[in-house]
């Protein structure tokens, strides 16, 4: 298997934080729809998680398929490992 650096796996947990974060407040807002702090907050995760893929996408490759993320003329699915790897 590929050896991946330690900024990898820092910056994929810091993914996974913010996704989680988005995820709660998702549920959150589903029972409190006119809780604008919360929206507030949700926009900015969202926004914060978009940055910090895109950045992650560009030093390793693709995180999602179908369309979630762009590919280069490379075809990166095969040079990252896949999440059961890590």
């Amino acid at each position: 298997m590929k050896q991946l650096p330690p900024e990898y796996y820092q910056e994929l947990q810091e993914i996974q934080a913010a996704d989680f974060v988005l995820v709660e407040l998702t549920l959150y807002l589903d029972t409190h729809p006119r809780d604008e702090q919360a929206m507030q907050q949700y926009n900015e995760y969202a926004q914060y998680s978009q940055q910090l893929k895109t950045n992650f996408e560009a030093k390793y490759g693709p995180l999602q398929q179908y369309g979630n993320s762009l590919t280069d003329a490379k075809w990166g699915w095969g040079r990252t490992p896949w999440p059961w790897q890590i």
